[in-house]
């Protein structure tokens, strides 16, 4: 008994023909030649799956063409890939901070290679004057999402409840949980889980580095309702202050700290910030603010407020002191991981 061909192999199977035909194909040649309109029993059933496939190449923004043939009394059709091609690309230094960012998060997964790739293809379309190694800083501070995110995004896509195993922070006992996922989401350098958990019939946030072993699918697909407005700084704890940073930021550098932030309405500051490109930016609360700003060194300097500039030298001159191998009071980072399973 032969297999049948699924529509989206098919589809596929017919922009490959089209690309490929140089004159394009008629409907004939197309049925005989691409493989999946074989299946068709009759030519009624051929036209209407014809018919259907256009349609839905057309809904796709292919560019599908038609031309008479005279020879043969009949329409070829073909893809005018010229009109399907991108126009010149060019990205402001604030865009390429964004995209290097979300590229930099995957650097220890699979699509790791190809996003290095894809933001060094990137770079070369955009501000020359952009600095490389800034561009990530922030992304550099995430630690890999590890075996458990590829389950954990399947069973959000499907509303499916999941079980684990998970190491609590507090007393290192390890425990089956069974949740119902809504989110994921990366906060001060990890990667953590919101969710239902239908043991203690609360939300709960779980840090994925504390997942022992695999994540298991538990019952039927579209078992749950994701809530609209899932608080991920609230489940986790870090919901603080806001606070508004007067920042004044060296040209070319700290593109992605440039994104989040907009540029400042002030016409006076002082002496240090001379050369310096003036912006304003909401931050979440201090100490996050601060851990942010400080990972751009000196192509940042905090203008205001005092707290978040004290807190930012704080951060620098600690840095500083584990780098010449100075120890003692104030020398190391403070530890701030959140636990909230």
């Amino acid at each position: 008994m032969s297999t049948r061909t699924r529509a989206d192999e098919r589809l596929l199977n017919l922009v490959i023909a089209l690309v490929n035909s140089g004159h394009g194909l008629t409907r004939a040649q197309i049925r005989a030649g691409v493989e999946g309109y074989g299946d068709a029993a009759s030519d009624g059933a051929f036209e209407k799956l014809f018919e259907r496939d256009k349609a839905t190449l057309r809904e796709l923004g292919f560019p599908l063409g038609t031309t008479d043939d005279t020879y043969q009394d009949s329409i070829r059709y073909w893809l005018d890939m010229q009109s399907y091609d991108m126009p010149p690309l060019h990205l402001t230094a604030s865009q390429l901070g964004v995209l290097s960012v979300a590229a930099q998060l995957w650097r220890d997964g699979a699509l790791g290679s190809e996003s290095r790739r894809a933001v060094t293809k990137l770079r070369a379309l955009g501000d020359p004057d952009v600095d490389a190694q800034g561009l990530g800083a922030l992304a550099l501070r995430v630690g890999a999402a590890g075996d458990a995110y590829g389950p954990l995004v399947d069973a959000i896509d499907t509303r499916t409840a999941v079980t684990f195993r998970y190491r609590a922070a507090s007393t290192g006992q390890v425990a089956h949980r069974t949740v119902e996922p809504w989110r994921l989401a990366v906060r001060r350098g990890g990667w953590y889980l919101l969710a239902h958990d239908r043991d203690r019939d609360a939300a709960r946030a779980f840090r994925l580095s504390r997942i022992d072993g695999t994540v298991n699918v538990v019952g039927e697909a579209a078992a749950f309702t994701i809530p609209e407005d899932v608080d991920v700084d609230g489940m986790l704890g870090l919901r603080g202050a806001q606070v508004e940073a007067f920042l004044a930021i060296t040209p070319g550098r700290a593109a992605a700290l440039r994104a989040q932030g907009r540029p400042s309405e002030a016409t006076e500051a002082c002496g240090c910030a001379e050369g310096r490109d003036l912006v304003d930016l909401t931050l979440d609360d201090l100490e996050q603010g601060a851990r942010l700003v400080a990972a751009y060194g000196d192509a940042v300097v905090v203008l205001e407020p005092d707290e978040l500039r004290a807190a930012v030298e704080r951060r620098l001159r600690a840095a500083a002191a584990i780098r010449l191998g100075v120890t003692g009071p104030g020398a190391a980072l403070p530890d701030e991981e959140a636990d909230r399973g």
